[in-house]
């Protein structure tokens, strides 16, 4: 249950941290006065985007950890196992 508990909170910080980094940096431009106040709209769906990616990636680890192969003994003679 713990490992559950801990793969929704890193999803949870995966999902919200490109977000807020993104817009952090389009505050930064626009404070410093190197850009408009336009730059917003394209940080923020480029860190939209970015969570996507990593909810995908997640959702790709998730599956495959839960997937439930079992490694299968080869039958026959080995040099480091046998019989």
């Amino acid at each position: 249950m713990l490992n559950n508990l801990t793969l929704i909170g890193q999803l949870g910080l995966s999902l919200t941290v490109p977000v807020i980094i993104c817009v952090l940096g389009c505050f930064f431009l626009v404070s410093h006065g190197l850009t408009g106040s336009w730059i917003f709209i394209p940080g923020f769906i480029l860190g939209i985007g970015a969570s996507f990616m990593t909810a995908y990636k997640f959702y790709v680890y998730a599956m495959k950890d839960r997937s439930g192969k079992k490694k299968t003994i080869r039958k026959g003679v080995y040099f480091n196992r046998h019989y």
